[in-house]
């Protein structure tokens, strides 16, 4: 269900993602409606030798062990299946075909190659007590929380009742902004007031805009991008809105109206790419049909590639993001890290002296997971994923050199990000470096280039995942084969039923993806997708020499690489400098790049109503009312989640299969009425419903 549900909202212009907290919370009370009712009775299997083997419905009480191992198996499908999106731009967007058992073996082998090597790595990131993984100490805090015996306060509400409250509340209330009323998901009073106006849109436009006195009655608007508000603690949330208030009120309009990059031939925001005359790039103009490669004659006869200055300035910060992140941890935690390695090391030579007392007992209680095991998950997943790539006539462009090449990427960083990662809580992702690395190696080949990130992005990070959840497996002491065996059975079930969906939809919706032809207020715009195609474009049809370097528009993007790794030394020695300054500690220079290049897909009224609702409750009722906050807060953020899930597959199901939409009427639109912010503003540029500008 979480895969079906998160994988269908993916398509939608407003994203929802149901994470594990809702597993987490609504598992207890049916594992124990279930220990209570389902009968203990033995039930014997025959023709199972001379010993009948036999098992039962309900062996016992609903245990706290149980709880976890549902949560991490289920858990695999709340991340999603990045490679789902190289077949929706294949599919959709270059409108080519692709084989199904190519497109399945994609995600299942992209989805499993980590876990082969994450083996590898087991007895440093698991079995060392230094490697501590702090989101899963939060996990353990709430399993605990959730197991403890609950008593009804006099005139107040259990924690499932007031899930359950909360769930049916936001369940009916979606009805409203998810078919009958879709225009309250994103209100723009500027553009209400100003309907004429194409400056007053662009500055007021909380979807083609800047979002200035934009806002959303929506939930979907609040959580649907950035994650549920309720989750974030209040100095994160209080980061990325600064982040984003830099970037959007402070660089954007500086560059736009001082027209750097000639950025008003140009929408003010959009993740399109476009030639210098202003108008959409043909990108069939230029790719080879027969080859589906660039034809670089046809290519210097028409036009290089640019951007919106938004999306340009979003390409630069995330050259910063990453070179941040890395200054960020080696100037805060680099001496803690490099220790803890020591140590670790040291702990392994010499027979385990700095072992985590966790292993110590896991050892000594359960059989550990046989090294081979990993050994041969690795070799079989590697084959699978080279015919992948060599077979099918070589539809996906990336040769046996691209895929070992992205796998040894992987393999690299995943022992030093997993130490950042077990250690800070931080993940620097590979996605630039891998499209950058293919790109000048590989160019002109846009299947290459995102097969190639996907395999070195993805494998890291699953590699990760797994070794995150055995160390959570470890603090609740769950046998190690039965770790594995529920991550493995997670992964192939959730990657199935992710294909599954993304197939259907992408096979059986009507002009999915296309805003163009879709009917007016269809939710089906792919908004994610689009941004990946528009990236498939810059790195893989044109490549970064083109774009980001000599040959481009954009080679000055390539500073903020140094600007990233600068940024956090100022914030580091004001800290030393002024060590009791709250104000201070709080800043986190990584952060603040997120949320500077956090728009797109994402919008500034998701952004402006994610930063409103998550301080509201992570600051002002957390200081205010702590004792609510701390019974109620994730549980309210649970039911209000599950809710609008539940409401938007029901609605779609029993009326947008049908392509029966809301009711015609002027609310009756998903959209904020400010058509006009997305017109360029230079002088001869012509576009469909724009005013002229001389």
């Amino acid at each position: 269900m979480l895969a079906f549900v998160n994988e269908f909202f993916n398509y939608r212009s407003s994203q929802l993602a149901i994470g594990t907290v809702v597993v987490q919370i609504v598992s207890l009370p049916i594992g124990r409606l279930m220990a209570s009712t389902l009968p203990e009775r033995p039930i014997r299997m025959p023709l199972t030798g001379s010993r009948w083997w036999s098992f039962s419905l309900n062996p016992g009480p609903f245990n706290l062990k149980e709880h976890c191992l549902i949560t991490i198996f289920a858990g695999a499908g709340s991340s999603g299946v990045y490679a789902l999106n190289i077949i929706a731009i294949v599919k959709v967007f270059y409108k080519r075909q692709i084989n199904p058992y190519a497109a399945m073996l994609l995600a299942q082998t992209t989805q499993l190659l980590g876990y082969g090597w994450a083996g590898l790595f087991r007895k440093f990131l698991v079995d060392s007590a230094y490697m501590w993984w702090p989101m899963n100490l939060v996990q353990v805090t709430l399993f605990r929380a959730m197991h403890e015996e609950e008593k009804r306060p006099r005139g107040g509400l259990t924690r499932l009742q007031f899930f359950v409250i909360v769930m049916i509340c936001s369940f009916a209330y979606y009805i409203i902004p998810g078919y009958l009323f879709p225009s309250i998901s994103a209100v723009s009073v500027l553009c209400l007031v100003y309907k004429d106006s194409v400056t007053a849109q662009q500055i007021g436009s909380g979807l083609k805009g800047l979002g200035v006195g934009s806002f959303g009655l929506d939930w979907n608007t609040v959580a649907g991008f950035l994650g549920n508000p309720l989750a974030s603690p209040a100095f994160t949330i209080v980061n990325v809105m600064a982040g984003f208030a830099i970037s959007t009120y402070v660089a954007v309009p500086l560059l736009y109206w001082t027209n750097t990059y000639n950025a008003k031939r140009f929408p003010l925001v959009s993740p399109h790419v476009y030639d210098d005359a202003g108008g959409a790039y043909d990108t069939n103009r230029i790719l080879d049909p027969e080859t589906f490669a660039l034809n670089l004659k046809e290519y210097n006869a028409y036009s290089r590639i640019n951007v919106s200055v938004l999306f340009a300035i979003n390409y630069g910060i995330g050259f910063a993001s990453l070179m941040s992140t890395l200054s960020h941890v080696a100037l805060y935690h680099g001496k803690d890290i490099c220790d803890l390695w020591r140590k670790a090391s040291a702990g392994k030579a010499d027979g385990g002296k700095e072992q985590d007392v966790h292993t110590r007992i896991m050892k000594r209680n359960y059989k550990p997971v046989p090294q081979w095991w990993f050994h041969l998950m690795l070799a079989v997943v590697l084959a699978l994923s080279l015919f992948t790539c060599e077979g099918f006539g070589r539809q996906l462009q990336l040769p046996y050199w691209g895929l070992l090449l992205a796998c040894a990427i992987a393999f690299t960083f995943t022992l030093p990000i997993g130490v950042i990662s077990a250690t800070t809580n931080m993940q620097p992702g590979l996605n630039v470096i891998t499209e950058l690395i293919i790109g000048y190696l590989y160019p002109g080949k846009p299947l290459a280039n995102v097969v190639f990130k996907t395999y070195g992005f993805i494998s890291m990070g699953q590699a990760l995942a797994f070794v995150s959840d055995f160390k959570l497996g470890h603090y609740m002491k769950i046998p190690p084969r039965s770790m594995f065996f529920a991550q493995l059975a997670g992964t192939l079930a959730a990657s199935t039923v992710h294909f599954a969906t993304a197939w259907w939809l992408l096979t059986t919706v009507t002009d999915i993806c296309d805003v163009e032809r879709l009917p007016p207020g269809s939710p089906w715009t792919c908004p994610g997708d689009d941004v990946f195609y528009n990236a498939s474009i810059i790195w893989g049809v044109v490549g970064p020499l083109r774009m980001f370097g000599r040959l481009g528009n954009y080679w000055q993007m390539n500073y903020f690489f140094l600007v990233g790794l600068v940024a956090p030394v100022p914030a580091w020695l004001l800290q030393r400098a002024y060590p009791r300054s709250r104000v201070l500690r709080a800043v986190n220079v990584p952060l603040i790049f997120a949320g500077a290049s956090g728009l797109l897909p994402a919008r500034a009224v998701n952004f402006v109503m994610w930063g409103l609702v998550g301080f509201l409750f992570n600051h002002v009722v957390y200081r205010r009312r702590r004792s609510w906050w701390m019974r109620y807060n994730y549980v309210l953020a649970a039911g209000l989640d599950a809710g609008v899930a539940f409401m938007g597959v029901l609605t779609f199901v029993a009326l947008g299969y049908f392509d029966v939409y809301g009711p015609r009427w002027w609310g009756g639109v998903a959209d904020d009425r400010c058509d006009l912010a997305a017109c360029p503003t230079a002088p001869g540029v012509v576009a469909k419903g724009c005013p002229p500008v001389v």
